[in-house]
């Protein structure tokens, strides 16, 4: 297997592992609440942490792909 489509399958599976937690996460704090706050800041870190840790190595490998 290349390892370019080797680390991009990590990549991949990271992403669900993320926001497997991420929906966790939102189901612990509205468990018996109603308080959109706390869930909103669940998910904000959610979509922060996946941009910076997923897509920004993805687009790193696509665009030395395209450099090559």
């Amino acid at each position: 297997m290349d390892k370019k489509k080797k680390s991009l399958g990590v990549l991949i599976i990271a992403s669900a592992i993320i926001w497997g937690a991420v929906i966790i996460g939102c189901s612990v704090v509205l468990k018996g609440t109603g308080c959109y706050d706390k869930i909103q800041n669940v998910l904000i870190a959610g979509v922060i942490t996946h941009l910076l840790f997923i897509w920004g190595p993805v687009l790193i490998l696509f665009k030395n792909k395209n450099n090559s």
